[in-house]
């Protein structure tokens, strides 16, 4: 018998052929992984805009709700720009319905103060009071403790105007000065008659009550460290430095806010008022009369993505963003890499209705 072989040798790879395939596959995973990363980057960068979006937009519908509700109980013409004590050792200097820059809130740059640097604080006081803005005339005072209201008031009082455990401010008449007041707590109400826990005040007929209600706001928003935070006065002392930086009494309520901006919209009309903005500006009033004239507060907030860009060729941000101010830009300095950030710039005029609705004062 005869073997007969295949003129053919097995086909297969060669070496040369094995590492020729290996580069080529290992050339396309390269590529693929850069297409990936670069698509990666685009992803999250626009998910942190949509971050910083949702965050800056939460944020100032929080601020701008409690600002529009800002003065009832306490923009009465009478009261505006006294000093009120709070409660023992806690005294809350020029109440006006908003105040940019408040001067006993620490003023340093964050740590040391209240705020980061090239931002506003912004302290609102409201209540939720059944009174008048105007508050309630005090027709008689049986006792120091006691205060009869005005007989237009009566049937209010006894109708829930004022109520137990409601919170008022109680000031004689003519306005003292200095205007130096405190807050008191109602302890019942008959059908002429508030009467209040302690004390009380001496000299009311012909004094005035202004009830803010069993729940009243007095609220410091700051941003520390980019989170918007606020601080609640009728809990804390939001004056105090050796609580600037305690998260259980400045209260983070957004993160990536970078800055807080804010101007007062006032009528300079002269010599009388004419209830029209005139001008913003950063000027905190000093008089009553010139609390009247403010009716408005321009406010930006600038929200910041989460996402750092780290190419120092192609910055995400080449200039700060500007707003309406005459001094336009936002200060961004007091942040290390702020240029390697994205920022959306919200901004709005927000109408202090409960000083609007007074009108124009006679005299100023």
């Amino acid at each position: 018998m005869r073997t007969s072989y295949s003129s053919h040798h097995a086909a297969g790879f060669s070496l040369v052929e094995l590492m020729i395939g290996l580069l080529i596959g290992m050339l396309a995973i390269v590529v693929m992984m850069q297409v990936f990363s670069v698509s990666e980057g685009y992803k999250r960068t626009t998910t942190g805009g949509d971050d910083a979006q949702n965050d800056g937009a939460i944020a100032l519908y929080g601020l701008q709700r409690d600002m529009q509700q800002s003065g009832l109980g306490v923009s009465g013409f009478q009261v505006i720009g006294c000093d009120v004590l709070l409660r023992a050792g806690v005294t809350l200097n020029a109440v006006s319905p908003v105040t940019i820059n408040h001067a006993s809130i620490p003023p340093l740059p964050f740590p040391a103060g209240a705020r980061d640097a090239g931002t506003d604080s912004l302290l609102v006081v409201y209540g939720n009071g059944n009174g008048g803005v105007e508050g309630e005339k005090v027709e008689a005072q049986p006792s120091q403790n006691t205060y009869t209201v005005a007989a237009a008031a009566t049937s209010a009082a006894a109708s829930g105007a004022f109520a137990a455990s409601d919170k008022v401010i109680v000031e004689p008449q003519p306005r003292p000065s200095p205007c130096s007041l405190q807050m008191a707590t109602v302890n019942s109400v008959a059908t002429t008659n508030v009467q209040v826990v302690g004390a009380g005040v001496a000299g009311m007929s012909g004094g005035i009550i202004y009830n803010l209600g069993q729940t009243p706001k007095v609220r410091v928003y700051a941003v520390q460290n980019a989170n918007l935070t606020v601080c609640d006065y009728t809990v804390y002392d939001c004056g105090s430095a050796a609580n600037v930086g305690n998260t259980a009494v400045w209260v983070p309520i957004a993160s990536n806010i970078v800055s807080l901006r804010a101007e007062y919209g006032r009528d300079t009309t002269a010599p009388s008022m004419n209830g029209t903005v005139d001008v913003f500006d950063q000027a905190t009033p000093t008089s009553a009369c010139l609390w009247a004239r403010v009716s408005a507060v321009r406010l930006v907030l600038v929200a910041r993505s989460a996402q750092y860009d780290k190419n120092d060729q192609r910055l995400a941000t080449a200039a700060a963003p500007q707003w309406a101010s005459s001094s336009a830009a936002i200060d961004l300095s007091g942040y290390a890499d702020w240029q390697h950030y994205r920022y959306k710039l919200f901004q709005t005029v927000v109408p202090l209705r409960n000083m609007a609705w007074q009108g124009a004062q006679a005299g100023c």
